[in-house]
């Protein structure tokens, strides 16, 4: 713990390193191709330039450990990739060393100088013998690339609290699983979501690499469809049969053609804070109902949206259409009580075409963090801090939840009571000790009562009220 602490404290000199990065590529005679080395001296890489030009730069690095949660020792082999704010993935994949640590190049955008721009990701981290990172009711803490900050090697470097992943035994692993092993023929295998599938529900899941290859740790020794998603490309799936320890040699097939469209609709409701949100679909076989959340494969997103909506290139499948999980001043309205708030669930047919989701969807206004961690990672010095954000006017009551950068939960309030005569509504922390040196997150739900039951109606961003707690 003193190793990993201490090396946590380099985040508060983060806010005075980004003033003296400057960009590090040269200006480049002809254009370069954004996420790639082409076209770029060696060392550097090329990036999108707001409201510019893609220009080469040294590249921006998140480095890290993965470590065993129970006893803090590094975990060897386990592969991390880097997701955007729905969930798609947003690098290639590496492997930890003995010790646990990585380094993980991640796609970052610049602005003119070259310096990094506030842009939060979630990392991924998956292990034999381990439950993925992140798995529900664990929640990722946001990585802000726009902290990165010069290292000794040229490159721009993000390392902090949210980069190091502890990782959760499974007390169900034994004899009856096993790794399954393949890869994705086809050119525009790099970065698909491929599931192992069991009676129609995901056991076990991974993002490909540079080279379509993939590892799906700890699947249950059985008759097992593996699957793969990513928007234009259409994968088949295969049967196999699983047996341990491992299951090599799994190829599949994948195809530009027999792609479908889906369209549908989104209202915005009861949010004058916000007007566009983005809509994403997932595989319905990784959904989880109690989170409402599931894993997006690469592409499968639109955005701005604010009323109707197109998603081209979607292979066959069944999905589950989601909504607001960026930073959008929404939230996919939880207000089950009204109509049109349901999950939408749909299946894309094998023949290509198009297909509507008919009535559409909500989504409201969210509940907007004032402080700690309203636009980024926020310093926070009182063993007591107070959490604010915007009241709700149709609330008669909250529920507040506090996350260590493990995403474990630390503290959790439901009866916080209904303010009025405020425009915001506070509440001071009353949980354990704080740990120097670690981020944590805090989230509020409101909630309104509908003839005697509690029904959520709104929520902070999934991505908001991230803080450090250095006294």
């Amino acid at each position: 713990m003193s190793d990993r602490c201490s090396s946590l404290l380099s985040i508060l000199t983060i806010a005075l390193a980004l003033t003296t990065v400057a960009g590090c590529g040269d200006d480049e005679p002809e254009a370069c191709t954004p996420g790639s080395s082409e076209g770029c001296d060696e060392g550097f890489v090329c990036e999108e330039v707001l409201d510019g030009e893609p220009a080469c730069f040294a590249p921006v690095i998140v480095r890290g450990r993965v470590l065993d949660m129970s006893t803090e020792e590094g975990i060897a082999g386990a592969r991390v990739v880097a997701f955007d704010a729905n969930g798609a993935a947003r690098s290639t994949v590496v492997e930890s060393a003995t010790d646990g640590m990585y380094s993980l190049p991640v796609p970052a955008r610049r602005d003119a100088d070259g310096v990094p721009v506030a842009d939060a990701i979630t990392l991924r981290a998956d292990a034999a013998g381990y439950q993925s990172y992140p798995t529900a009711p664990r929640t990722a803490i946001p990585v802000d690339l726009g902290t990165a900050a010069p290292a000794a090697d040229d490159d721009l470097v993000v390392m902090n609290a949210a980069t190091d992943i502890a990782l959760i035994a499974r007390d169900d692993v034994g004899s009856g699983v096993a790794d399954v092993i393949g890869t994705i023929d086809h050119e525009l295998s790099a970065g698909v979501l491929v599931v192992a599938e069991q009676s129609g529900r995901a056991v076990a899941s991974a993002i490909t690499d540079e080279e379509g290859d993939f590892v799906l740790f700890d699947v249950p020794t059985s008759t097992t469809t593996i699957a793969g998603y990513r928007q234009g490309l259409a994968v088949t799936p295969v049967e196999i049969s699983v047996v341990g320890p491992e299951t090599t040699d799994v190829v599949l097939s994948a195809s530009t053609e027999g792609l479908s469209e889906v369209t549908g609709s989104v209202q915005i409701v009861n949010a004058p804070g916000g007007s566009q949100t983005s809509v994403i679909l997932v595989p319905e076989s990784t959904f989880v109902e109690n989170t409402a959340r599931g894993e997006a494969p690469p592409g499968l997103r639109v955005a701005p949206v604010s009323g109707t909506f197109r998603i081209e290139g979607v292979a066959p499948g069944r999905y589950v259409a989601l909504a607001a999980f960026e930073n959008d001043a929404l939230v996919r309205d939880p207000d089950t009580s009204i109509g049109g708030t349901e999950i939408v669930h749909f299946e894309v047919p094998a023949t290509a075409g198009t297909v509507d989701l008919g009535e559409g969807f909500k989504v409201t206004e969210a509940l907007a963090v004032v402080s700690p961690g309203a636009e980024t990672i926020d310093v926070v010095t009182s063993a007591q801090p107070t959490f604010t954000w915007a009241d709700d006017s149709s609330e008669a009551g909250y529920e507040v939840r506090v996350y260590d950068a493990f995403g474990n939960l630390v503290h959790e309030n439901v009866d916080v009571p209904r303010v009025t005569g405020s425009a915001t509504v506070s509440y001071t922390w009353s949980g354990a000790e704080l740990e120097p040196g670690t981020i944590y997150q805090f989230r509020a739900w409101s909630w309104a009562d509908d003839r005697g039951e509690r029904v959520l109606i709104s929520a902070t961003e999934d991505l908001r009220g991230v803080f450090l707690y250095q006294p």
